[in-house]
């Protein structure tokens, strides 16, 4: 009786999985042309912004920052050029987005050395310092 049910239960689990036509599956998202694209342009500045903070806590002699940051750039760039060609926007012809408001979201723009992030963050990229006056 044991094995009659374990066999049944072996053959139900059988006929499930190979019995899901393509139909029941869910449709893929579809995916943006430039997806992959934008993706790594996001690593290669995360990249950057971890390289200049390597620098400047002093764990990259000045040679192989400039060597690393000329191939990160020269990567970024032909991504770039990759993105408008996809898009059939040239450099010149694309338009500033006005900024959606005149303050920027906290934590987006350092208060010590003024640079500027897409995403709010704890600590600057450039400088290392807290983004916000009077964390530690």
């Amino acid at each position: 009786m044991l094995l009659a049910a374990c066999a049944l239960i072996v053959a139900g689990a059988v006929f499930l999985t190979f019995g899901v036509r393509e139909k029941d599956l869910p449709q893929p998202d579809a995916e943006s042309p430039v997806q992959h694209l934008e993706e790594r342009k996001g690593q290669i500045y995360e990249n950057l912004r971890d390289l200049q903070f390597e620098y400047r806590v002093g764990k990259l002699s000045d040679e192989d920052y400039q060597k690393t940051k000329t191939e990160l750039q020269t990567e970024l760039a032909k991504v770039m050029a990759q993105i408008d060609q996809i898009l059939g926007a040239s450099p010149a012809t694309a338009k500033v987005q006005p900024a959606a408001s005149a303050r920027p979201e906290p934590g987006t723009v350092c208060p010590h050395c003024s640079a500027k992030f897409d995403k709010p963050l704890k600590f600057c990229g450039e400088c290392g310092k807290a983004m916000v006056e009077g964390a530690a």
